[in-house]
């Protein structure tokens, strides 16, 4: 600094200190702010190692492109193709598509846009940037990480199972098409399980899973599957080892070709006979859907769990950008790209469905004919009940159901009896199927139907496979980004290691009974806990780090001013609409008993059966684990037992700017470290940052009287922390 500044004027004089040090940069010399910094941390400064520090300090994404495909493959996971679907056909088919796009609106892209902001904003995983916004909060960034771990721990076995379909796929006919044939003495017979079900739910339960009929049968591991998770794990690795020099690269492909495969089998779809019903059934708006509760809640969790909100993967992707992308049009688009997506991947699903459903009515007709004619040879029923016109050997839907109404009749008294099914295809349309159900029982039954059927399953579950990939590498980055840039772990070796414990951990998903540990997993260990670390987010940074102040970086790290929207939406419409899906989450948990459909082998059917006492021990305790480090973080910072941070101080000069990082110091220490005046001669307190001019705001300075603004652990104007978490 120049020695006739007057910053060092005031310094050196005996004259008694009034003024700020807001008030003392107004008056300072024009400087070069590109180069100049003040280091009050006794350091020498070197210009270059600090230009290239800056420049090789944090990895960045090699291209946009790049960086938009890593985020839509994290937000577009298996969810938009098998549970999109089915809510829509359960919640009002084209009406619930109103509820989605509100709730997304309102909830989605605001909370999408503060985490990449933050990310963007910061440039650190979700432990840092927790810490740093408010260090009494860090746990939120703790919760993630154990979230995106248990979430990994049974995704990738999806994977593996997508693998193992995909590898069964390359043999005509496919061998989920028809039920195999066992010999008893001399004589083949059908496997009964296969008989008394269907070919393809027969495959995925023996000759997939080979499942037990209870959660307390572990049977021992599944050595195919256990195989499969490893191959699961080891392409998880291979795409992370090296950050996102190596999963960027991985994105091009897993994130693009979905795309390519769900306009494959859309066109293929439209083609079928019967794929207009299924389209048709499911965009037929129930618009009294609209008026119920549940629908706003299902989608409310969708909306959260379609984007990937509180996973850390979203913060930790955006944490490699540079600080003047325009992360308002990335959020805007993602956000938009993931909905189509959803209603694409819906189309393709009920044309496939709607062509399996007209498959199936068309079988219905034939087997219930057999039986009509069974009693017009045995004359339980009269020749003169069958219409003139209808011809048994070309029976048509239409000629059955007019013959099925006269019979039902005439006969009503012991109609019953006769055991005769009405064969509606809306019955057939209206079976709801979701998740695993979906992808690999009914719509595996439907390419069985297709022509050239091993080629459509081999690219169906390829789709799959790159699904999850993409959903993965941004959940183990919700791991490895954190954990890496808060503990300066080795990249390779944390991640290698991080993926051969998940993958012993995940051994318990692949024995006999794993199938329903993956849904104990999928359904109690993200959502509570997700959702208040949503929660806490959003207030960490609309009420405790400040809206107003927020904003303002926001506009100055942009170029431009967010909309009046986000303000609002932040402040107060997203906490409250967040506690109210908490607390509809908190009232579901407890009206629904928590159990799990086990399929029985002697009966070839499913059965809701309640969870065990030691399993409901394991479900209670991964939903406190994951919720742990929020109120121990707290307690430990709130009581000095832990650090919140380092304990170095640095105030920089930077585009005009200046930013501070603070830990451990009371607020006469700080004004004492920066103006080398004892705390009794700078009675003046110090501002805290320059905030946005919000609604009812006229001040062109926010002043605060806190130690640091933030739970006294320092405060922040402008800059990104580079150096200083």
């Amino acid at each position: 600094m120049p020695k006739n500044s007057k910053v060092t004027q005031r310094e050196h004089s005996s004259e008694h200190v009034t003024e700020s040090v807001a008030d003392l940069l107004a008056h300072e010399e024009s400087v070069d702010y590109k180069r100049s910094v003040l280091n009050v941390t006794g350091e020498t400064w070197d210009k270059q190692k600090d230009g290239e520090e800056e420049a090789e300090n944090r990895p960045a994404w090699n291209s946009k492109l790049q960086y938009i495909l890593a985020q839509i493959g994290y937000s577009v996971g298996l969810g938009n193709v098998w549970r999109f679907p089915y809510l829509c056909q359960k919640n009002g088919g084209g009406a619930y598509l109103v509820p989605y796009l509100v709730l997304l609106i309102i909830i989605g892209l605001p909370l999408f846009f503060l985490e990449l902001a933050v990310g963007q904003r910061i440039r650190r995983g979700s432990i840092g940037v927790w810490n740093y916004i408010c260090p009494r909060l860090g746990g939120i960034g703790y919760a993630s990480c154990l979230v995106c771990f248990f979430v990994g721990l049974y995704y990738n076995v999806i994977i593996g199972w997508s693998i193992f379909y995909f590898f069964k796929s390359f043999q005509y006919p496919l061998p989920w098409s028809e039920c195999p044939i066992v010999k008893n003495g001399s004589v083949a017979v059908v496997e009964t399980e296969c008989e008394r079900s269907s070919a393809t739910t027969y495959f995925w339960y023996r000759e997939t899973l080979d499942i037990s009929n209870s959660i307390s049968e572990s049977g021992g591991l599944n050595w195919k599957m256990t195989l499969c998770l490893l191959v699961a794990w080891s392409l998880v690795g291979l795409a992370m080892i090296k950050g996102i020099q190596s999963s960027g690269k991985v994105m091009y492909f897993s994130s693009l070709f979905p795309y390519l495969v769900l306009v494959c089998f859309l066109v293929r779809g439209l083609l079928l006979r019967g794929a207009v019903d299924g389209i048709m059934h499911m965009f037929t708006p129930k618009l009294d859907k609209m008026l119920d509760p549940q629908v706003w809640r299902e989608a409310a969790t969708q909306v959260f769990f379609a984007l990937g909100l509180g996973f850390g993967g979203v913060i930790a992707f955006s944490s490699y950008n540079k600080q003047d992308n325009n992360c308002h049009f990335d959020a805007t688009l993602v956000s938009f790209i993931n909905f189509f997506t959803s209603v694409l991947a819906t189309l393709v699903v009920f044309a496939v469905l709607g062509f399996k459903a007209n498959i199936m009515n068309e079988k219905c007709v034939v087997e219930n004919a057999e039986k009509i004619l069974g009693y017009l040879n045995t004359n339980v029923l009269s020749h003169d009940l069958i219409p003139p016109h209808v011809n048994f050997s070309h029976l048509t839907a239409k000629d059955y159901h007019e013959m099925y109404r006269v019979i039902m009749t005439v006969k009503e008294g012991h109609f019953k009896e006769l055991g005769l099914d009405a064969c509606l295809l809306e019955d057939e349309l209206n079976k709801s199927v979701q998740g695993t159900g979906l992808a690999f029982i009914a719509f595996t039954e439907a390419m069985t139907h297709f022509p050239a059927s091993p080629f459509w399953s081999v690219m169906f579950f390829l789709m799959l496979i790159n699904l999850g990939l993409g959903s993965m590498i941004g959940t183990m980055s919700g791991i490895t980004t954190p954990i890496i840039d808060t503990f300066k772990v080795r990249k390779e070796v944390f991640t290698v290691g991080c993926c051969i414990f998940a993958f012993v951990v995940g051994l318990i998903f692949v024995q006999r009974s794993g199938n329903y540990f993956v849904t104990m997993f999928d359904d109690y260990s993200a959502t509570l806990p997700l959702t208040v670390v949503v929660i806490l987010e959003n207030i960490a940074v609309a009420w405790i780090y400040g809206t107003k102040k927020f904003m303002q970086e926001l506009t100055e790290m942009l170029g431009f001013r967010p909309y009046q929207f986000y303000y609002y939406t932040w402040k107060y419409v997203s906490p409250i609409c967040m506690a109210v899906l908490m607390t509809a989450s908190i009232i579901q948990l407890g009206v629904s008993p928590p159990g799990y459909s086990a399929w029985i082998r002697e009966e070839a059917a499913e059965k809701f059966l309640f969870y065990p006492t030691w399993a409901m021990a394991i479900l209670i305790s991964l939903i406190i684990l994951a919720s742990l480090p929020l109120p121990l973080v707290f307690i430990l910072r709130q009581f000095h037992l832990v650090s919140d941070g380092s304990n170095a101080l640095s105030v920089t000069y930077k585009k005009g700017r200046m930013m501070k990082d603070i830990s451990n110091l009371e607020d006469n220490d700080e004004t004492r470290f920066i103006l080398s005046k004892v705390p009794s001669e700078t009675p003046s307190p110090m501002p805290t940052h320059r905030s946005y001019l919000g609604p009812g705001s006229n001040s062109p300075m926010e002043m605060s009287n806190a130690p640091n603004g933030r739970y006294g652990s320092g405060y922040l104007l402008a800059s990104t922390p580079e150096s200083e978490l």
